[in-house]
């Protein structure tokens, strides 16, 4: 081991300061909202496994699998500029495990989809309606609901997704590299 701190990983207080904040998750229906919209500054990942994710995948992810999320070919992917890195898997651990390897790099704008795919299966592909005493918020929330599983394909309206399924392609917007400072 080195006394030498490493450069690339932020200070372990910095860290722990971020592992509480809240602020770094994102509902289901901030997602489903913000890809609905076709906002440009979304970067979707989902860290499962290959094979989970060629069953089912949110339209528009990308597949980092946790084991190879620190890889350095995925260092581009994950570390954008203008971009807000979304990691989601099927609950909240593996995107937490991953967001916690990937924020000691010192990446920013990283955020984990709360609830994962179970809880996006639970509220935007097969959303319930409320029960009627329910205020009329809820009804409001339902209707989004409703709406964003059509476009996404649920059977809760029985209509085909008015999104077809696509493969993004990814364009990586890679970091400005500062000029050395110093002359010759």
């Amino acid at each position: 081991l080195t006394d030498k701190p490493d450069k690339t990983q932020i200070p372990a207080k910095d860290f722990l300061v971020k592992i509480y904040d809240q602020a770094r998750y994102l509902s289901t229906h901030e997602v489903a909202k913000r890809l609905i919209d076709r906002d440009p500054s979304v970067f979707l990942i989902d860290v499962r496994t290959p094979s989970e994710f060629e069953e089912y995948s949110i339209p528009g992810a990308f597949n980092i699998p946790l084991e190879n999320i620190l890889n350095k070919e995925w260092k581009d992917y994950l570390n954008q500029d203008g971009m807000d890195v979304i990691l989601y898997s099927n609950g909240d651990i593996y995107a937490d495990q991953a967001w916690a390897l990937v924020a000691q790099q010192g990446v920013k704008n990283l955020y984990v989809m709360k609830g994962g795919l179970n809880r996006w299966f639970a509220t935007i592909i097969k959303p319930v309606a409320p029960p009627e005493t329910a205020p009329s918020e809820a009804f409001d929330q339902y209707a989004f609901e409703r709406a964003a599983s059509i476009y996404f394909g649920g059977s809760s309206a029985g209509v085909e997704s008015a999104a077809p399924v696509e493969k993004k392609e990814v364009v990586v917007r890679k970091k400005k590299k500062k000029a050395a400072e110093g002359g010759c």
